[in-house]
């Protein structure tokens, strides 16, 4: 430790641990000194000061002899406090390193936390002289991770894929097989019994909500709350402390191996498009302090405000390089050395602006594209922002799959009953081809959902027509006011049986459309065994059991839970449920003569214009038909017919003659399954069915 400090390398970033010592690197084109802190075992105790030596190109860079892998850091950035300017620098403020891998002690705030003196009439043009660093967490030198052991990436198809939305605390602190230590942690999301559930559902990959370091806003924890979902990002490489239990980074690999071995992908949801420090008025943690006018989008006429195209008071700039090697370095590290097999992107539309506005040849996803590791991964946007033209659902590049929102409000809206929502109900089964039909992309480009984290879970969204979010403390205020929901009467829960049968007849009817549609399903986790969150559709703040998974759903819900597992299994044995490619009608098959798709109205004829747009018309039929390799000497035709009935009112439906078929059987309804050979059907209300030719 006595030992003075080298010139080290600039390359690469953040702090890496050689034989001899560890380098420290960090960006910050504007500071005018930057030093290095040491802390103690408990990371309290700061136990030297060292200034980088050298910068180069921006980067400051030295290296420490005698250091070990273990040891706890932070910085302190020298340089002007000019807010008019842009600029925010603070030496009293300890600052976390954004290459940091993983992080000791958890965020604890205080007046300190901020940049300027909280209550000043200045606001944020005063300077706060107090030490932050009691309250940051450190970063900790990291060493290797040692060999990797023969467990491969699943690989999974998009057209073979199936997402399962779901949140490493959330889905095991209550699972009763788990020991309390390991609930709520990667350790116990790589648990036998666990993953055992998950490859019984049929699904082939977990989306996980953020697992980077965030932080507990500090007016969440005022109020006795947590940010639970994780939107409020610290650092991109480092997995959030709470989840890490006593495994430590090994834990995080563990569970993906577990996975892996399971057959089952691991998504990660990642937020490069803002941070923790908010607007002008927030803290002071990491990038504000370290180089506030590189990193963030300031207004070009008072650099002292921030852009916000995210509603979270900050933007990332994606103009400027070394923002974007920050994204590209961080999905490198979770890809290659973390093993995971793809991402979501928060606010995409954030990452994709050049000069602004949206480009889809913006240079962040050239670089993506570019990238050799990171395009072998699935890529999901969240295809919006708050910004300027933020709406860009199916503007992505072609390897790009993006969340359609657009198919969850008309399904909602169709099995609900709204008048006129028929037409694009048809285009929203077909894989949304209005929307993703380019050349270079098929109908997997679709992520069709009707639930996800954020809004009601599918329970509540038959069981109430308003949100009821009063534990959030924003007196019913926050959340989404339009859920195209419905109650079916009764406002929650309900103790009437006919609401109740109703309820659930609806809630396969939504998950129906869902594993029934081209495109890739999504599916949230408790959904497939009724969780509610009592009406909460902005649970974000609630780390508690209104946001986690109930396992003693899995008995009372088994009938559901069984339908969800025969509709994801239903999808796995139909190739024709699961294209690559858009059918429009345009191929028959050579046996029974069928189009490749085809839409079918209750007589047996073929839907016509006036019959698309007929406000009264609630039923519909969806033939598909391909022929379909069988091993490698023989085909043989794949054909299913889907009838889905949002009307009030049972109808007879004359099921189409195929040239070799004797008839139909049904293989799946919402409601009663007739048995038999059909050829024609009693088609109940709001009920859905699912077909196969009788041979």
């Amino acid at each position: 430790m006595a030992e003075s400090m080298r010139a080290g390398t600039p390359a690469p970033l953040g702090a890496t641990c050689r034989d001899d010592g560890v380098n420290f690197a960090i960006y910050s084109a504007h500071a005018e000194r930057v030093e290095l802190c040491l802390f103690d075992e408990s990371g309290l105790h700061e136990i030297g000061r060292f200034a980088l030596p050298e910068c180069s190109d921006g980067v400051w860079h030295g290296f420490l002899p005698g250091l070990h892998a273990g040891q706890k850091y932070g910085y302190r950035v020298h340089g002007p406090y000019a807010p008019e300017s842009g600029h925010r620098f603070n030496a009293n403020k300890l600052l976390i390193d954004p290459y940091a891998h993983l992080l000791a002690g958890d965020l604890v705030w205080s007046d300190a936390s901020y940049g300027f003196c909280l209550g000043d009439e200045r606001e944020d043009l005063s300077f706060d002289t107090r030490d932050s660093a009691p309250g940051v967490p450190k970063g900790v030198v990291v060493g290797s991770a040692g060999e990797r052991p023969g467990v491969h990436n699943p690989a999974v198809p998009w057209n073979d894929t199936v997402i399962y939305e779901t949140h490493v605390r959330g889905f095991t602190m209550r699972h009763p097989e788990l020991p309390p230590e390991m609930r709520g942690t990667f350790e116990g999301l790589s648990q036998k019994c666990v993953v055992d559930y998950l490859k019984a559902l049929g699904i082939t990959s977990v989306e996980l909500l953020p697992v980077q370091a965030f932080a507990d806003d500090h007016f969440l924890v005022r109020q006795g709350l947590r940010n639970y979902w994780g939107y409020s990002t610290i650092n991109y490489f480092a997995p959030h402390t709470r989840y890490l239990g006593g495994g430590g980074l090994a834990s995080f690999r563990h569970m993906v191996r577990a996975l892996h071995e399971a057959g089952i992908e691991v998504i990660l949801d990642v937020v490069y498009n803002h941070t923790a420090e908010g607007n002008r008025t927030g803290p002071t943690l990491s990038f504000r302090g370290i180089d506030n006018a590189s990193y963030y989008r300031l207004q070009p006429d008072n650099p002292r405000d921030y852009i916000d195209y995210t509603g979270c008071g900050n933007t990332l700039d994606f103009d400027h390089p070394r923002v974007i090697a920050l994204a590209l370095d961080s999905l490198r590290y979770w890809a290659e050395e973390m093993e995971v097999d793809g991402f979501r992107f928060d606010l995409a539309v954030t990452l994709a602006r050049s000069e602004e506005a949206f480009d889809v040849d913006a240079p962040f996803l050239r670089a993506v594209a570019a990238d050799p590791l990171l395009a072998s991964r699935k890529l999901i946007a969240e295809p919006w922002d708050l910004g300027p033209d933020g709406y860009r659902l199916g503007g992505f590049p072609p390897e790009w799959a993006e969340w359609n929102d657009r198919f969850r409000d008309c399904v909602r809206g169709f099995w609900r009953g709204d008048a006129g929502v028929l037409p694009e109900f048809g285009r929203r089964l077909h894989g949304s081809g209005d929307l993703f039909g380019h050349p270079a992309r098929g109908p997997w480009a679709s992520v069709n959902f009707v639930t996800s984290h954020d809004g009601f879970t599918l329970s509540d969204l038959v069981s109430y027509a308003q949100r009821h979010n009063d534990a959030n403390g924003e007196d019913n205020r926050d959340g989404h006011g339009e859920n195209l929901s419905a109650n079916y009467g009764v406002e929650g829960p309900s103790s009437d049986s006919v609401v109740q049968a109703l309820r659930e007849r609806q809630r396969r009817n939504l998950l129906a459309s869902v594993f029934l549609s081209q495109g890739t399903p999504m599916l949230l986790a408790g959904d497939e065994v009724g969780r509610t969150q009592r009406g909460n559709n902005n649970a974000y703040c609630q780390d508690n059991e209104i946001s986690w998974f109930d396992w003693a759903g899995l008995e009372a819900e088994s009938g559901f839970l069984a339908f969800v597992c025969d509709l994801i299994a239903l999808r796995a044995s139909h190739p024709v449920l699961r294209r690559q490619r858009f059918a429009h009608g345009t191929e028959r098959t050579p046996l029974n003569d069928f189009a490749d798709i085809e839409w079918l109205r209750e007589d047996g004829m073929t839907m016509n214009e006036d019959d698309w747009h007929d406000d009264g018309r609630r039923c519909v039929g969806m033939l598909l038909a391909e022929f379909v390799p069988v091993g490698h000497l023989r085909a043989e035709e794949d054909i299913i017919l889907v009838i889905l009935n949002a009307g009030e009112q049972a109808l007879e439906f004359v099921l189409p003659d195929g040239a070799i078929a004797s008839g139909w059987r049904c293989v799946l309804a919402s409601g009663h399954a007739p048995a038999g050979t059909l050829d024609k059907l009693v088609v109940e209300p709001r009920t859905s069915y699912v077909l196969t030719p009788v041979r």
